[in-house]
Order: C-alpha cells, then structure tokens, then sequence
C-alpha cells in the first residue's frame, strides 16, 4: 500500500455522522451526490477547499452517532485518503473498512497536527509524518488483511476480487 500525501483539515471531539453527512441528504446512495454535502454543517466550505488525497484529523470519538455508511462512503468520495483520530466509533470503524476509507489511530497525531499541516501516512510502515513540522507518529501497521480491503476498495470489492481471482485458478 503506497504512502498518501495531503493536506490537514482539523475537526475536534465526537464528530457525529449527522455532521459527516447530515441526514436530510441521506435519500441518496450515490457517492458523488454524498461528497458534495460532506463535513458540511462543520465547514460548509469544505468540500470546495478539499483536494484528492487530503487527510481528516480529528479528536475522540469521530464517527459517533448513527451507524450509517454513508458517512465513509461521503469522506471517500470527496478525495479524502485517510482519517486520523484520538479514536474512532466503532461502528464507523467497521464500515470505514467495510467501505475502503483507510483511517488511522492516534491520540499524538491527532493533537499534534494543525490544520493546514502537509501529512505523509504510510499504513504499511505504520508511520504519519508531519512534513510541516518535521516530526514522526508511529502508529499500529494495519494487518495485511485489512491492507487488501483498503487497496481492493472495500469489502465488497474485496470479495468480488477474491472470487473472481479463485473462478480463474480453478479454470
């Protein structure tokens, strides 16, 4: 899994999935429609100043609330690679994996990381690096298992790879 490089937006504490992804837009399943209302009752700019590849730092607790998908499915779609948090809901963990979007632990990167800040996560190495600030968080690698879920795009991808991988060894 190569290294991501993007920009720091900071959020605080307990970041809810209504925040995410608000619920009056949850009459959609399609993830373009999704990343155009993304983070958008916390920053109703975001998703103008986001690029493909940006990074989400947030504190305790993101992800809390509703057990939709829609919420890593919204943050995926508007170019965010990777979350970094204090800790995560574990509902929104799971389907964070279930739906491709990698995130990442980490009480001192998430408390240390400025918005703005140039980041570098390489999930193999288990590393986050702080380009503006030169410094270095170590982080827990992902399993090899969960690598393949955030590579193959989610679990459902995941699947249809695996299958398809194993109707062609058998011939």
């Amino acid at each position: 899994m190569a290294a991501i490089r993007g920009k720091a937006f900071k959020f605080g504490d307990n970041v809810d999935t209504d925040v995410i992804i608000p619920a009056r837009y949850l009459n959609t399943t399609d993830p373009k429609e999704l990343a155009k209302h993304c983070m958008e009752d916390a920053d109703p700019e975001f998703v103008k100043k986001v690029n493909p590849g940006d990074i989400i730092v947030a504190g305790k607790n993101f992800g809390c609330g509703s057990s939709r998908e829609h919420a890593p499915v919204a943050i995926k779609a508007c170019g965010v690679a990777c979350v970094i948090a204090e800790s995560f809901a574990r509902i929104f963990y799971r389907n964070a994996f279930n739906t491709g979007l990698l995130i990442l632990e980490s009480t001192e990167a998430s408390r240390d990381i400025e918005e703005g800040d140039e980041i570098e996560v390489d999930p193999e190495a288990g590393e986050i690096r702080n380009l503006t600030k030169g410094k270095v968080y170590k982080v827990r690698p992902l399993p090899p298992f969960m690598q393949e879920l955030i590579r193959d795009g989610g679990l459902i991808p995941h699947l249809i790879c695996k299958y398809r991988n194993a109707r062609l060894e058998d011939g």
